[in-house]
């Protein structure tokens, strides 16, 4: 007996259903993307591995997907008297599914840098890949929209990825939270705390916090040689509670003695009045627990989370000064945010926010009564798609009833009929799906009637 076909873990068939599902969530944010100046990119699914190594934290290059070298890849390695499989996988594998779209972007501008003017927005909607362990809401394929504005260091460009995301949720009717922190307030903490050189591993960890909780935030901090006294100024900062405006008051007066957290105070402080001046409609909270842990951040950061429905992060990013850096293009900054499309996806899905409309291939069938009754429909057809309506001749005639049945299953709202007695008297019968009313219509008049009734 033959094996049923499967798919890896961690990835997806999508059916008619679920691209028009996807589509409808890449359109709306597409089309508020171009709304907002962005123009749109395609880089490479692979990008060599010298491209995406460093860029992620240790943890995040452990989840990169590499490409086995073609050919023989194995050939002149010594797997015996190699170290380590790190050292083997290093000779034979050149190259990398990409772990996210910034970092591809960023050798994108310093590839492209003569041909593009700054400052450059740009929005990309691809696949991306981490070798993670498959949960609810995690996948290893998944695609992400990103917007990114890189030449400028206006906090202006924060404040319109805000109004994005702002926009972008309202569009899909979710309430979420958009949770601002800066990463030069993390530093600022690290160093007030005495532990200017353990700021990345303040950052991994306190990231974790909405997963493992405080108690186990505060273990790893002792794992990585935090120790309790610098603990003890951390942990009041990440049970903060109050008012945006309070949360900065106390920040202004814990970094006082730091230059750098002084300047994440100022940006902070900066972005909410902006934030406030443009009368974002969504909940803004400045979260002093989020550090995003991505090496390559360097100023604010984003997190997005549903207030309806329960999921990781639905939306991210933030600010970093010098990523073009590490391909040659110098003190270049750039501020990004990404959609987790397959999230907003689920969480559309639970709360019922769907258009019933999207799950229709057509708005209008027209009946197949046989082939005198097929041709008398054929023009009336060319023409309805020529002014841009959706419509379809059933293939083969068939019983009304067969008929009238597959409008229903694909949620077509509209039926056409095109029987013996109305060819005689040139005219259709033009049933609404919804409501059962139906109406004798001209040839002449089909086009008109249908530009009325479909709206």
């Amino acid at each position: 007996m033959a094996q049923a076909p499967s798919i890896p873990k961690g990835t997806r068939d999508f059916g008619c259903v679920e691209m028009a599902r996807r589509n409808y969530i890449f359109d709306t944010i597409k089309g508020i993307f171009r709304l907002f100046g962005y123009q749109q990119i395609e880089t490479p699914a692979m990008e060599n591995l010298s491209t995406l190594l460093g860029k992620y934290g240790d943890e995040g290059d452990k989840l990169l997907y590499r490409i086995l070298n073609s050919g023989d890849a194995f050939a002149g390695v010594d797997l015996a008297s190699a170290p380590s499989g790190a050292a083997i996988t290093s000779k034979v594998c050149e190259k990398g599914l990409r772990y996210d779209l910034t970092v591809p972007f960023a050798r994108f501008v310093t590839q492209h840098q003569n041909d593009i003017s700054f400052p450059f927005k740009r929005f990309q909607i691809q696949p991306v890949w981490r070798a993670d362990r498959p949960q609810k809401g995690r996948y290893r394929e998944f695609y992400q929209c990103d917007a990114d504005v890189i030449g400028s260091t206006s906090l202006l460009n924060e404040l319109e990825l805000v109004q994005i995301v702002d926009m972008v949720f309202g569009r899909f009717g979710i309430n979420v939270c958009i949770k601002i922190n800066n990463r030069k307030l993390l530093a600022g903490i690290a160093e007030v705390a005495g532990v200017p050189e353990r700021m990345m591993d303040i950052t991994v960890a306190i990231d974790k916090i909405d997963k493992i909780g405080l108690d186990a935030v505060k273990e790893e901090l002792r794992e990585k040689g935090v120790g309790d006294a610098a603990i003890a100024v951390i942990e009041p900062v990440l049970t903060l509670s109050g008012s945006n405006e309070e949360k900065i008051s106390f920040m202004r007066t814990l970094l006082a003695s730091s230059e750098v957290g002084l300047k994440g105070v100022e940006e902070i402080s900066q972005l909410f009045s902006l934030i406030g001046a443009a009368g974002i409609r969504q909940k803004v909270e400045l979260d002093l627990s989020l550090a995003r842990g991505l090496n390559y951040y360097t100023g604010a950061i984003f997190e997005v989370k549903a207030l309806d429905f329960a999921i990781g992060s639905i939306c991210g990013g933030g600010r970093y000064d010098d990523l073009t850096g590490i391909f040659g293009l110098k003190n270049v900054s750039g501020v990004g945010i990404s959609f987790g499309a397959d999230r907003i996806y689920d969480v559309l899905l639970g709360l019922e926010k769907y258009p019933a409309e999207l799950l229709s291939g057509a708005s209008v069938l027209f009946t197949n009564m046989g082939e005198k009754e097929a041709e008398y429909c054929i023009p009336a057809i060319a023409q309805l798609r020529r002014e841009g309506i959706s419509c379809v001749l059933y293939p083969e005639a068939s019983k009304l009833k067969k008929q009238f049945e597959y409008a229903n299953r694909n949620n077509i709202s509209v039926v056409v009929v095109a029987g013996e007695s109305e060819i005689s008297g040139g005219m259709f019968t033009v049933k609404e799906m919804s409501s059962g009313n139906q109406q004798s219509v001209a040839r002449e008049d089909l086009l008109h009637y249908m530009q009325e009734l479909l709206g």
